[in-house]
């Protein structure tokens, strides 16, 4: 496996941020983009290949850019193998989205069975989402859980059930950090509400 970057992905970072240029995270303002560079760099800094930090700049164009449409384009534009990456990590191909929990759950029940590949990009992606929830609650204490659907008890459950099923893929270094961050977020959610 090249340890280089081809230019393919220098098209696919173009065609993130040209999807998700107008979005923001939820709970911080800061641009999207931000999250998809940290979710590439951190598959690429645990032996991800091109292919997977191609799909990390574009994992979650499906469910917040065009849907099923969107997904063809990358098909197109990066092969099948890109497209299959993405595919596994979008939990919804719909605007507006499916309720929050069903959605999840199946999201949870598709990386019990998900290929290494996959579970590499998506844990990169829950890594990076745990430590902006953890930054913004140390930011805005209990009302960032009011910018999530699944609010405090959905999405602690979320992250908690997201970490065992983790437990089982072989990247240690980021699956034994998304725990630790769940453990925090949970000890930190405890403190705020013992002290309100």
């Amino acid at each position: 496996m090249s340890n280089l970057l081809s230019d393919r992905f220098v098209s696919a970072f173009s065609k993130a941020f040209t999807l998700h240029k107008d979005q923001k995270r939820k709970a911080s303002q800061t641009p999207y983009i931000a999250h998809l560079m940290s979710v590439a760099a951190l598959v690429l800094e645990n032996g991800g290949s091109d292919d997977q930090a191609i799909a990390a700049l574009l994992h979650d164009a499906v469910e917040d850019a065009g849907g099923l449409e969107t997904l063809e384009e990358i098909r197109v534009e990066f092969g099948d193998s890109v497209a299959e990456l993405v595919d596994g990590c979008t939990d919804s191909y719909t605007h507006p989205k499916a309720d929050w929990e069903p959605r999840k759950m199946a999201y949870l029940d598709k990386l019990r069975n998900a290929p290494d590949e996959i579970l590499l990009i998506s844990l990169a992606d829950k890594v990076h989402n745990a430590r902006s929830i953890l930054l913004d609650l140390h930011r805005s204490g209990v009302s960032t859980w009011d910018k999530f659907k699944g609010k405090k008890t959905g999405t602690l459950w979320y992250y908690q059930t997201l970490a065992k099923i983790f437990d089982n893929a072989p990247y240690p270094s980021l699956k034994n950090e998304l725990r630790n961050l769940v453990d925090e977020m949970h000890t930190l959610a405890n403190l705020m509400e013992n002290a309100s």
